[in-house]
């Protein structure tokens, strides 16, 4: 497999070929076995399921882990587990994907009857608050849970356990990681910790945001407390959201915690990224350091940590892997999933982009519903990337996922790999017409290739090209050998 790496805001191979990516996160959480207080991790992912994704194509996966599972005791690492994580990237190097590692956490941990995962029970230092079951929303205890605050506080100011500071221990990790991943043909990069919460400062984030609802709702004309308290009386609940719709209103009411983000980002995260970075860089050149937002950035808080720097140097290979969410995610009221308020968000992860000037993965996105009336969401995202020209790792497989009609949208046309510079790519749905429009800066040794969903009606390039069955499938990859000069592409279904 070609190695991948960046060059300004766009994945480049080791051809010289622009890169676009499409995938999936692949993430075992953990569970208790028999109600032991230990989780047991199997990493479920076989070899059926790689190749189907493949020729579905996908070319790209978040590969989860925890750092509970890997690290269960101090310096103690569980060889048998990264045995089976090593297993899947195998496969995954076998059907031609691209991996990424995310070490993955929710709620900061995750013990028996807790909704959460990731680090092990000796990290968390709680100050003597103790975890609480959830009971309303998974991610309650961000919003009022004294432990996981606490613990997390702990973890940004690298508190001491046993004579050594967390994030000492929390590095030597992602080095043992590193090291065993290093050489891997499938690396794409390190996701070094999915959605970081700020701790006790995330509780008063919660706190401004409910406030902010209620004094923009009590006081701006755009809302109309009249109508939504009919809606609430006659069963409507669900459409008091609607004025929250409106991008301004709703980044009016985000914006009081726009202050808290900014300390933590420039702050305890950006050390973090700085340190955790370093670590793995000692061990490794190779793969790409993936820089996330925080959790409250999902919702369009402004990112603003500095792109990644160690020693007085930026980090060459690295690009920025942000998550957005709907309110009505994974919810039977996802198919009321507004296109404009998620554009926004996604629009605020640009201009976060621009200012780090990198390439992106949207490492986080999506949603499952019942029924198809949520598809239309879920397109508008994917042409929101198109447009941006965007990766992305859609979150996440689930068994069935590639019976459900998510499939649908996800399984799709889409460049692979580019010869000189994309100047556009995009589907036009309702005439069922794909085009892509590139740059050809000089003649290449190896073709630019677009994978292609299911058979074509018809097929309009200004270059030669031929088209190489996906096997088992209606799929193909189109190869276009291309000279210098602007090329098109045009595929109607």
């Amino acid at each position: 497999m070609k190695k991948i790496t960046t060059f300004k805001q766009k994945f480049i191979d080791s051809e010289g070929r622009e890169r676009i990516f499409n995938g999936v996160n692949l993430c075992d959480k953990g569970y208790n076995k028999d109600g032991a207080e230990e989780r047991t991790y199997d990493v479920p992912f076989d070899e059926n399921l790689i190749r189907e994704l493949s020729r579905n194509g996908f070319n790209l996966v978040r590969l989860g882990l925890t750092w509970d599972a890997i690290e269960p005791e101090p310096f103690k690492y569980n060889e048998e587990y990264l045995d089976k994580v090593e297993k899947v990237a195998d496969l995954c190097a076998k059907y031609g994907i691209y991996f990424y590692l995310d070490m993955h956490q929710d709620l900061y941990a995750g013990f028996k009857g807790m909704a959460g995962d990731g680090a092990p029970k000796w990290a968390c230092l709680t100050d003597g608050a103790k975890f609480q079951k959830t009971r309303f929303v998974w991610a309650e205890g961000y919003f009022w849970g004294k432990a996981t605050q606490r613990s997390f506080d702990n973890f940004w100011n690298n508190a001491v356990y046993n004579g050594i500071p967390l994030q000492t221990y929390f590095c030597k990790m992602w080095q043992h990681v590193a090291e065993r991943f290093k050489d891997h043909p499938a690396l794409f990069g390190f996701d070094m910790l999915n959605e970081p919460f700020p701790g006790t400062d995330g509780g008063k984030v919660f706190r401004k945001l409910i406030t902010s609802v209620a004094k923009t709702v009590l006081t701006d004309k755009r809302c109309n407390i009249g109508w939504m308290a009919k809606q609430i009386i006659s069963g409507n609940a669900i459409k008091v959201l609607e004025p929250f719709d409106d991008p301004d209103l709703f980044r009016k009411v985000t914006s009081a915690a726009n202050g808290l983000i900014y300390k933590f980002d420039v702050g305890a995260y950006s050390q973090f990224l700085n340190r955790t970075a370093k670590a793995i860089r000692n061990v490794t050149d190779n793969g790409i350091m993936m820089m996330e937002n925080s959790y409250y950035s999902n919702l369009g808080i402004p990112y603003s940590t500095p792109v990644i720097n160690y020693d007085g140097k930026r980090e060459e290979k690295v690009c920025f892997a942000p998550h957005a969410y709907d309110l009505m995610v994974d919810t039977p009221a996802y198919k009321y999933a507004s296109n404009s308020r998620v554009g926004s968000i996604f629009d605020q992860h640009r201009k976060s982009q621009q200012r780090l000037d990198v390439p992106v993965v949207v490492g986080e996105w999506g949603g499952t519903s019942e029924g198809t009336e949520w598809l239309h969401h879920i397109r508008f995202l994917l042409d929101k990337f198109d447009t941006n020209r965007w990766s992305n790792t859609y979150w996440a497989y689930y068994d069935g996922m590639l019976e459900n009609p998510i499939m649908e949208c996800l399984n799709r046309i889409s460049p692979i790999a580019v010869c000189g510079d994309i100047v556009e790519y995009k589907t036009d749905r309702e005439n069922n017409v794909f085009t892509l429009v590139f740059e050809q800066d000089k003649e290449y040794d190896v073709p630019t290739e677009v994978y292609i969903h299911k058979e074509a009606k018809s097929i309009e390039c200004t270059a030669e090209y031929e088209l190489e069955p996906v096997e088992g499938t209606n799929a193909s990859i189109l190869k276009i050998n291309g000279k210098t000069g602007t090329q098109k592409l045009t595929v109607k279904f």
